[in-house]
């Protein structure tokens, strides 16, 4: 008589799971809540209690940790010593494990779950079994998926009750993986919890990630390269839990420019509007409506906009629906904390809407899912730092003759978030509004030296640059570069100082009759 065990946390499919198991002719044994689930469904099963003959003790921590569980699980049925083993202490053959683990993640995130929860809800006895019977996984099927049921069931039927190799090797990495990622859940809990007290260090000797994929993509970067995205398994809104409401298949790059657009849309209260292309936010504007953000921001390079991503931080409305449709700009990606059915609609009447890619987020994403820590592998290791958001206010210290004007404050701290989360070298040039809205009109990305950065931003925003002010994500190491803007007409300049030359460039900006603030903070992003 072959023999599953079957002891799940989640029971979707599995009374019907066990029925296909017994009509193929197997012995069930099962715990707790399983083994009630199939009894009510009319399926003989047995306790695993009887079956080793020894009581689930310690509110059930103690009930599977046992020679005729584990030993049923490892035992090489190719190898005479382990048969002769099982035979002599009265060992049967486990054939089939079917196990998935306590909620711990969901636990840790349950409103009003105190300590004692949680590690209640640290799995033992189901990891041990899932481990046994993924190292023996050439006699042992492991089960932690219900989507492997069906075809589990439909492999065991065609091959006479016994599976081939290559599926049972699949069915054991993906246990591996399972447990892994538990592991490294429950690792992570702790490490948490370790930070919080004093003289802690931030960073763990040592550190685990673990994912779920949410889907192959086409490829990554280029067509040569091979991508796909996972998910850290967080409740709430976000990029990895998003409801794409059209358009074509997400592509790597699609998620990366989408994550980009939705971080500086979050930096701002107001109504925003941010286009992003290759990684860099090519127009940015917050406005009282969104419409008008829209409107703003697709000014800031109308060129550079197209085929960009867009992401708001409010709802998507019908009337800015409209606007993009009216532009003629051509969107990959739109990228939305809720869409209204009447702003799908709106798109829908463009040539593209039915290839654009509208994502519903569900929600603003809360700061745990926006604050996580940034990482980036390296030949050899990989590199861990928190994100970009400083526990202090910037300075707001005035060091020209001439301080700015509220409008110019207004246009400043503008350009300063936005400034944020473009690639260094980057210099943003952006404007205020009669209306009070504010936008980028230039920005220089990416550069080797500022001065290049500075030039960039200044073609692009042309005869806008005229009383533009500037932001400059870490200090001017030369004048040149703030002159290059000051000669375009750039009144006010706000960056972290720190050069050595910084008398040289508060001179330059008296001579030209800016206002500039220092603020103590830089903001490479490389």
């Amino acid at each position: 008589m072959r023999r599953a065990l079957l002891s799940v946390t989640d029971k979707t499919g599995v009374v019907a799971f066990a029925r296909g198991l017994r009509e193929l002719g197997f012995e069930l044994l099962s715990t707790g809540g399983t083994r009630r689930a199939l009894a009510d469904d009319g399926i003989a099963v047995q306790e695993v209690a009887d079956y080793t003959g020894f009581p689930e003790l310690m509110d059930g921590r103690l009930k599977t940790l046992h020679p005729k569980v584990h030993g049923g699980l490892l035992g090489r049925r190719d190898d005479p010593g382990h048969a002769a083993a099982m035979r002599e202490h009265g060992i049967d053959a486990i054939d089939v494990l079917c196990v998935n683990l306590y909620r711990f993640r969901e636990t840790v995130r349950k409103p009003g779950a105190n300590r004692a929860d949680i590690v209640e809800n640290i799995d033992i006895g189901g990891p041990a079994m899932l481990r046994s019977a993924a190292k023996n996984h050439a006699h042992v099927a492991v089960v932690v998926d219900p989507s492997d049921y069906d075809a589990v069931l439909a492999a065991l039927r065609q091959h006479g009750g016994r599976l081939p190799q290559e599926h049972l090797r699949r069915l054991a990495a993906k246990a591996f993986a399972h447990t892994a990622a538990y592991d490294a859940a429950i690792a992570a809990w702790f490490d948490c919890e370790r930070r919080s007290a004093p003289g802690e260090a931030f960073f763990a000797p040592g550190v685990v990630f673990a994912g779920d994929k949410l889907q192959d993509l086409r490829y990554g970067e280029n067509p040569h390269q091979q991508a796909a995205f996972y998910t850290f398994g967080d409740a709430g809104p976000s990029l990895a839990s998003a409801r794409q409401l059209c358009g074509k298949e997400l592509s790597y790059n699609n998620i990366l420019d989408a994550d980009a657009a939705l971080m500086v849309a979050l930096e701002f209260g107001q109504p925003a509007a941010v286009v992003v292309k290759h990684n860099n936010p090519c127009g940015s504007a917050v406005a009282a409506t969104q419409a008008r953000a829209w409107e703003l921001a697709l000014s800031g390079d109308p060129v550079s906009a197209f085929g960009g991503i867009l992401a708001v931080n409010r709802t998507l409305e019908a009337a800015t629906a409209a606007a993009i449709v009216q532009s003629g700009t051509f969107l990959e990606v739109i990228v939305a904390p809720h869409v209204e059915p009447a702003a799908m609609a709106e798109l829908q009447k463009a040539k593209w809407g039915g290839t654009v890619r509208v994502l519903d987020l569900g929600g603003l994403p809360d700061a745990t899912t926006r604050n996580r820590f940034v990482g980036r592998q390296v030949c050899g290791g990989f590199l861990l730092q928190t994100v970009d958001q400083p526990h202090e206010a910037p300075k707001d210290l005035v060091v020209t003759a001439r301080p700015p004007t509220e409008r110019e404050r207004q246009a400043l701290q503008f350009a300063w978030k936005v400034g944020k989360h473009v690639k260094s070298n980057a210099i943003v040039l952006a404007r205020i509004a009669d209306d009070g809205a504010c936008y980028t009109v230039g920005v220089g990305a990416g550069q080797m030296s500022r001065v290049d950065a500075a030039k960039i931003a200044v073609d692009k925003a042309g005869e806008r640059a005229k009383g533009a002010v500037l932001a400059s994500d870490a200090f001017f190491p030369f004048p040149d570069g703030l002159e290059v803007c000051a000669r375009a007409g750039v009144t006010a300049a706000v960056q972290p100082g720190g050069s050595k030359k910084d008398a040289e460039v508060i001179a330059a900006a008296n001579g030209a009759g800016m206002a500039m603030i220092v603020t103590g903070q830089r903001h490479f992003r490389h």
